[in-house]
């Protein structure tokens, strides 16, 4: 894999090019069969008809044929501590943690062991196609340093922070509030803003902290210029549950969020599958984006996402793998997962609409659609390149496809990491397929 190699010289490539061009409106988009981009100094310098984009002169020139060249794509929602307990078998969220997830989070105290989780779970992400993602560490600050460093060397725009707990969880993975504020605030200088890193304020949930480190959580997202907010909601009934009786005076699980001025531009919330009529205007009124795990919502039995409801109300969406509660890091299973969901809440989930959120939708949901998401000029130069024949099935399945939804359809359904072809970030390939 290349570590953030030289992006100064200029590099076209030509393939199909498809780009969305709306951040709320997957009906936007533009394509081009015979396509170009052009890429100078890790951004986009023309996009359009190969016939009519000017290749300046001595530019490097990638001819990608037939496949499809998207932007990279965005995970809304992962944990890349638990990549080794992806596939654990059999139980709900509460249990699942306590079993699989706080026993492998706490390894993480091990510099090296992060430094070398961090480098698999980036590997695998651009294996398939994600050149950002909002993620979660550990308690342990060098989580956050090992996560950082892998990122800034590939030159990937991420966002990522340390984990905030200070109850219900064993000894070994407790903070406290002065603590969660120190060595976060420690974090944000050392990382925020460095490259193309982004920091996220990361409490866990809410019944894994105290009032007072919500608290201190609330101060953190606000007298840190462009910080982000990242936690879960509104995930499992019986979660759901204790949270209720945890915060008795809290009108809802987001409600609680709010209460702590954890709610706002640039706030992530993965799940938020159980959301009354007034949670869902929340999210809208304070700007809150919501995270879609479908295959953790699944695989957990946690519930069917709504993104009818929410979509309609004018929410920011974003598609997340979550893992390992979620079940894949491949974003065709994550979007296949998303459309059976709707499915059973009786609407269709179009092909457009599941690339969008993949894509410019998910640059929405992280306020960066004016950076990322998009194949147009001043857009940093983060591509994912697909192969739309990468198996014999799907080879064959393409002989009768008859549009491009279709065509875009059979992948959701059909393909996995073999159709990533390649993945550039910041104008440099990051991963190429063997």
């Amino acid at each position: 894999m290349s570590a953030n190699p030289d992006i100064n010289s200029p590099l076209a490539l030509k393939g199909q090019v498809l780009s969305f061009n709306d951040g709320a409106d997957a009906s936007q988009y533009d394509y081009w069969e015979k396509g170009c981009v052009v890429i100078e100094d890790g951004l986009i310098a023309a996009v359009g008809d190969a016939a009519s984009v000017t290749v300046p002169e001595g530019a490097g020139v990638v001819d990608h044929g037939d496949d499809l060249i998207m932007a990279g794509f965005v995970d809304g929602h992962v944990h890349y501590p638990q990549m080794s307990v992806i596939a654990s078998y059999g139980a709900k969220l509460i249990d699942w943690l306590n079993t699989y997830t706080f026993p492998e989070e706490a390894k993480f105290s091990n510099e090296d062991y992060a430094s070398a989780t961090a480098e698999f779970f980036l590997a695998e992400s651009l294996k398939n196609g994600y050149t950002t993602s909002a993620v979660f560490c550990t308690i342990h600050p060098q989580s956050v340093d090992a996560f950082f460093s892998e990122a800034e060397r590939l030159g990937l725009r991420m966002v990522a922070g340390k984990v905030l707990m200070d109850r219900h969880v064993p000894d070994n993975l407790c903070d406290t509030p002065q603590l969660a504020y120190d060595q976060s605030k420690t974090l944000i200088e050392k990382w925020h803003g460095k490259g193309r890193n982004l920091y996220a304020i990361t409490p866990r949930f809410a019944p894994t902290s105290t009032p007072e480190q919500l608290e201190v959580a609330g101060a953190l997202y606000q007298e840190s210029d462009g910080v982000y907010v990242q936690s879960h909601v509104s995930e499992n009934v019986d979660e759901i549950k204790w949270v209720g009786e945890l915060f008795p005076e809290a009108n809802s699980y987001l409600d609680v969020y709010k209460r702590f001025n954890l709610l706002g531009p640039r706030s992530l919330y993965g799940h938020g599958i159980h959301f009354s009529d007034a949670d869902i205007a929340m999210t809208v009124e304070t700007d809150t984006s919501i995270v879609h795990c479908p295959t953790s919502n699944l695989f957990l039995g946690s519930g069917l996402f709504d993104y009818e409801s929410l979509r309609d109300a004018g929410a920011r969406i974003a598609l997340g793998t979550d893992v390992g509660g979620g079940t894949s890091l491949s974003p065709f299973a994550t979007m296949k997962a998303a459309y059976e969901i709707a499915q059973f809440r009786d609407y269709s989930l179009s092909p457009f609409a599941a690339f969008h959120m993949l894509t410019l939708g998910g640059a929405r949901a992280l306020h960066l659609d004016d950076k990322i998401g998009r194949l147009a000029p001043g857009y940093e130069a983060d591509l994912t390149v697909l192969d739309l024949n990468s198996t014999d099935l799907i080879h064959h399945r393409m002989q009768n496809v008859d549009s491009l939804a279709d065509t875009l359809f059979a992948q959701i359904v059909l393909a996995d990491d073999r159709a990533i072809r390649a993945t550039y970030a910041n104008g440099a390939e990051v991963y190429k397929r063997n």
